[in-house]
């Protein structure tokens, strides 16, 4: 049985609030190089790029010195080296923090704004950003919001911390409350939960519901009415993939704005602000687990489709 060993620090610095990539060589004796292995490994690059990497020394072992594509092979070893940072376009809207201390962040994100770095979103994400403009490379995420919604997402200051924090989103003790704009229906005037299995699976952009135990939980209100559009408070319980999305659209009164229910439009193009998910991770509440404070954090943002009606016609920004 091998022994857990410790994680090495990163030889290398943060890029644009960027970490550099790490990799642990496999345990096996696969590959007689260090080469054939990354050449097996990132087989996603262009044809000689790995090999470009190794000869210019912008892969590095844990002493930060570059490593030879023909080194013998080493189970268990670490290297590190910085990914391409194609130009990203730039999302034109502020990035609010609403709370900070020595252990947090809570910050208020724009829509269109990515938390964490994931396929072509790197540097235009909210951790990164605030990375770079509070100068904590250490902050890492809580938990996560997808790109299109707006509202407060929780980040650690201190590595050592972040398990507690992510472990009050697993364990279910932080209450979230979320805003929806979505069209009304005399038939949700009172409160009504929606229990259902969602299932996302890997590559397709849709969840689903499908049969099964149940796996999400959503309380829905009707908050307010203007005209033919409702406002609601989301309650979720669970934290499924896209739950609040598919629990509206189940209901049939999918949030205004959403690309993929109740019919697949396909992904917002970066660079499109046009017409925002008019849907807002508004509150956050919970004890924190390593100073005991009671949090009750709220964003400061709107919704446009109900701040400008009737006049929102789905094309302007947040």
């Amino acid at each position: 049985m091998r022994r857990k060993t410790s994680v090495p620090p990163s030889p290398l610095p943060q890029r644009q609030g960027v970490d550099p990539v790490r990799i642990r060589l496999p345990f096996s004796d696969a590959w007689a190089t260090v080469g054939d292995y990354l050449v097996e490994r990132l087989s996603g690059a262009a044809p000689g790029e790995v090999a470009a990497m190794l000869d210019s020394g912008l892969v590095v072992g844990v002493d930060g010195q570059p490593v030879d594509a023909h080194a013998p092979y080493s189970p268990g070893r670490y290297l590190w080296f910085h990914r391409d940072l194609p130009p990203e376009v730039p999302v034109p809207f502020r990035l609010d923090v609403v709370y900070r201390d020595d252990h947090l962040v809570v910050a208020d994100k724009p829509h269109f704004l990515a938390t964490t770095p994931r396929g072509s979103h790197v540097t235009e994400t909210v951790l990164a950003r605030l990375r770079r403009e509070l100068g904590i490379p250490a902050l890492g995420a809580a938990h996560r919001l997808d790109r299109l919604t707006a509202g407060l997402v929780l980040f650690t200051v201190r590595p050592a911390e972040r398990g507690a924090y992510q472990r009050l989103f697993s364990e279910r003790r932080v209450r979230k409350e979320y805003q929806a704009i979505a069209p009304y229906d005399p038939s949700l005037t009172v409160s009504r939960t929606v229990r259902s299995r969602i299932l996302k699976e890997r590559g397709v952009m849709a969840a689903r519901e499908i049969e099964g135990e149940p796996n999400a939980e959503t309380v829905v209100e009707l908050v307010e009415r203007r005209g033919d559009l409702g406002r609601y408070r989301l309650t979720p319980r669970t934290g499924q993939t896209h739950q609040l999305r598919v629990h509206m659209n189940a209901l049939g009164v999918p949030i205004l704005g959403d690309p993929l229910y109740p019919e697949v439009a396909g992904p917002v193009p970066d660079g499109d602000f046009r017409r925002p998910l008019q849907l807002l991770a508004r509150r956050l509440e919970f004890t924190d687990p390593v100073t005991g404070v009671e949090h009750r954090l709220c964003s400061g943002r709107t919704l446009r489709a109900w701040e400008s009606y009737p006049a929102w016609a789905g094309d302007q920004v947040p």
